[in-house]
């Protein structure tokens, strides 16, 4: 028997991986749940897993196989089976319906501003090191973009993996639950998930092992916005 948490979570689960071919966040499932903390999604999915319904792939971001589906939730989704299905985070999802190469939609280059923390900050940026070249459908609206190279593992839960390129527009202000560049008291700078709490901002990574960083306001600006991620294999 599961708790009413537990079935939320699973059905969470099930509903995001079959929208969007990937299991969702950590974040994401805390916010789902309005719980406060990704402790108790832990929890929930160590429970779930115990039980039985799901399974985690060690080692890999985001990898979660759905096992089986309580016969309550099949009910509830209207299925009269169910076949089990493997995400891995490290892999990239299928090309959708439509999907064209970059040459078809025309590449623009983008300076390289070096490196970015994605774990403990780093100096801020402060030069090109490079340039990469990105389908102009991935930059979002007016304004300068640049790219950074990603160093560390702590956005591994929200799909970014150390020697990522990453995609930044320009701007100085965030939404709540953004993933921003962030300049941390002047000198630092950091890739993680903005929130505003009043006059103190949480910088969130997205990876367990890490904990959030919570600052005033004045210690930290924005120095832009992540609407673009490039990988190689």
């Amino acid at each position: 028997m599961l708790t009413r948490k537990q079935l939320d979570l699973l059905e969470f689960i099930h509903k995001r991986t079959q929208a969007d071919g990937v299991p969702p966040s950590f974040d994401e499932m805390r916010d789902a749940l309005d719980l406060r903390s990704k402790s108790g999604i832990h929890r929930l999915i160590t429970a779930l897993e115990e039980r039985g319904f799901i399974r985690r792939l060690a080692h890999r971001a985001r990898a979660i196989e759905i096992v089986k589906l309580p016969e309550a939730l099949e009910t509830k989704l209207g299925k009269t089976g169910f076949t089990p299905k493997v995400i891995e985070g490290d892999a990239p999802p299928p090309p959708p319906a439509g999907a064209m190469n970059v040459e078809s939609v025309g590449a623009l280059e983008l300076p390289v501003m070096g490196r970015i923390a994605a774990g403990t900050p780093i100096e801020a940026i402060s030069e090109v090191a490079s340039h990469v070249a990105v389908p102009g459908t991935m930059l979002s609206g007016q304004g300068r973009h640049y790219a950074l190279e990603v160093k560390g593992d702590s956005m591994i839960e929200a799909g970014i993996n150390d020697g990522d390129i990453v995609v930044i527009r320009e701007q100085d202000t965030a939404q709540n639950g953004e993933i921003v560049v962030a300049l941390v008291e002047g000198h630092e700078a950091t890739l993680k998930r903005f929130r505003r709490k009043g006059d103190m901002i949480a910088l969130e990574a997205a990876n367990a092992a890490y904990e959030t960083r919570l600052l005033h306001s004045h210690q930290v600006h924005v120095q832009g916005r992540l609407v673009g991620l490039i990988r190689s294999y």
